[in-house]
Formats: structure tokens, C-alpha cells, sequence
């Protein structure tokens, strides 16, 4: 017995409703549609159809059989897709959705490079801080910055951590002192940015003891730009990735405060729907991302260039 033969036929012949449809369609004759599914009960040791002359059903055994055959076969199909659209060179429309600071800091200014590298790739990216429906919204890619990872049918490929630095401008400090303590904060004007998931609450933790501050802003904002914005002009204090305001820190335009304290940290990742339908063009963006991403993980901060 062919086995696999057998279980196409066995699939096609519950698909179709009969052994002639389905002798039909696989270009076999009925009675090889029968051999083909005798010698597969013969095999199993259990009847997987009831069929006489004029109608067949699949038996109890048969249909726990028959799904778990098409998801086996499917699978098969997955392979040979994949397999064959990373031969072919990426072609297509890419949708992305990633939140505007970490576009515009971490990868957009590469993306002339990957298009003139995938000459038939196009690329539509869609910047908003707020988190997009992937699958609902119709993108091939989300890039999301998460403190945990929820479970979800989605895959998620790990691109970088972003530590925090808490930070204002020399002006502010001068003119309402430097915090000492994470108690300090509650006397001093914070910037919150709305969409982080430690926005109500930020974590310090110097080896001893952690500290969790609660975050009690007049400024409140969903753009990371605007509370670098506000950072910039000295009017307050905010919990910020090292990454976005690196450059700022080297020049001393912003400072750094309670550098003995390890912050909270948000974790990056390129989500997409599922790696069944992971096509030539969508691979080849991730690892894109990846190395962009590896790039930006191994370059000194301006501490540690100092």
C-alpha cells in the first residue's frame, strides 16, 4: 500500500461523496478508489466508511480519522508552498503596521536599501503607536513592544529589549532638583507616555530592593515623540527607552537620573499571523528586521562610549 496515495484517496472520497467522484478527480479508476481505501482499513484494523450501493458515511472512527488526515495533508501542502516561495524571489505588497518612534528610530531609514535589494517588493507601513488588529486590519506584519508576551495563535519572532532610562532636561533638574530615591518622583512633574504597559506603574529595582512608583501625570501623551518632545523643552521627567533618547543623552541635552536603578524594560517583536503562510516576501522582511535590529542591540549607548 501506498500510504499516502491511500490517504489522499480516503480524503477525496469523503470530500466528494463517492468513490466515483472521487476516482474522477485523482484520474483513478473506482476500483482502484477502493483498493486504495480497503487496504487502509485493512491496515488501521477498523472500518473508517459505511457504504452501500447507493450512499456512504463516515464512521464514528472514521471521522476522528478523517480530520486529523486533512490537517496531516494540509500540512503537507504548507510544506511544498513554503518550500517553493523561497525559491521564488519575494514579489508583492507588504502591509506593516509598527509603532512611529520605533520605525523612526530603529529601522525606516533602511527600508530604501531592503526595496532597491527586492526589486519586486512593494511595501505599505502603517505607523501608529496603538495596537492594530493583524489579522482583521489585513497585515502580513505587526512590530510590537510588550512588557509580556500574551498567549496568542499569532507568532512572534524576538527582535530586541529596550531598556529604560529615566531622564529630563540639565533645565528642569536645576530648577527642581535631582531625585535621589524612586520616592523622590512623587514630587517631581512626570510625562507619561499613555500606551506602555507599565504606564500607571513604573519599576525600579537596584539590586536590594525594588521600588514601584505610581505614575500620576498632568501630561499624559501616545506618542513617544511628544513626551521626547516635552523632555526636550524641560518640563518634567519621564520613563523612556534608552534607544529613543541616546543621541539627547550624549550631547547632555537630557540627563540621566537614578542610574543605579535597572528600570522597566520592553521587549520587541515582529508578530505575524502563522508560519503556514509565511511567503518569500515576509521572510525575507524578517530577517531583515533581525539584522536591523542586531545592528542597533550591539552599538554602545552613549554611556558606554563615554
Amino acid at each position: 500500500m501506498d500510504r499516502l496515495t491511500a490517504l489522499t484517496t480516503f480524503r477525496h472520497a469523503v470530500d466528494l461523496g463517492s468513490f466515483a467522484a472521487a476516482a474522477r478527480h485523482l484520474g483513478l479508476s473506482p476500483a482502484a478508489v477502493s483498493k486504495n481505501i480497503g487496504e487502509l482499513e485493512q491496515h488501521l484494523g477498523t472500518r473508517l466508511l459505511n457504504r452501500t450501493t447507493r450512499k456512504m458515511s463516515l464512521t464514528e472512527a472514521g471521522a476522528t480519522y478523517f480530520d486529523r488526515v486533512v490537517a496531516i495533508l494540509d500540512d503537507l501542502d504548507d510544506a511544498d508552498d513554503i518550500l517553493g516561495s523561497m525559491q521564488r524571489a519575494p514579489s508583492g505588497t507588504l502591509r506593516i503596521a509598527a509603532p512611529m518612534t520605533v520605525a523612526l528610530t530603529c529601522f525606516s531609514s533602511a527600508i530604501p536599501r531592503f526595496l532597491e535589494r527586492y526589486p519586486d517588493v512593494s511595501i505599505d507601513l502603517h505607523l501608529d503607536d496603538r495596537r492594530v488588529n493583524i489579522v482583521e486590519d489585513g497585515f502580513d506584519i505587526a512590530i510590537r513592544g510588550v512588557d509580556l508576551l500574551e498567549d496568542s495563535s499569532l507568532i512572534a519572532r524576538k527582535l530586541m529589549t529596550m531598556r529604560h532610562v529615566l531622564c529630563g532636561a540639565p533645565s528642569y533638574f536645576d530648577a527642581n532638583g535631582v531625585p535621589s530615591a524612586p520616592e523622590d518622583l512623587v514630587d517631581h512633574e512626570l510625562i507619561q507616555f499613555s500606551l506602555s504597559g507599565h504606564a500607571q506603574r513604573w519599576t525600579f529595582n537596584n539590586g536590594k530592593r525594588e521600588a514601584q512608583v505610581p505614575v500620576s501625570a498632568r501630561y499624559k501623551v501616545s506618542s513617544s515623540l511628544a513626551v521626547l518632545d516635552a523632555l526636550r523643552e524641560g518640563f518634567g521627567v519621564s520613563l523612556i527607552p534608552r534607544i529613543y533618547v541616546d543621541e539627547d543623552l550624549g550631547i547632555g541635552s537630557l540627563q540621566p537620573v537614578l542610574d543605579d536603578w535597572a528600570a522597566d524594560e520592553t521587549t520587541l517583536y515582529a508578530i505575524y499571523p502563522s508560519r503556514q503562510y509565511l511567503v518569500s516576501k515576509v521572510r525575507v522582511f524578517l530577517d531583515f528586521l533581525a539584522d536591523e535590529f542586531a545592528k542597533l542591540d550591539g552599538k554602545p549607548t552613549s554611556a558606554e562610549r563615554k
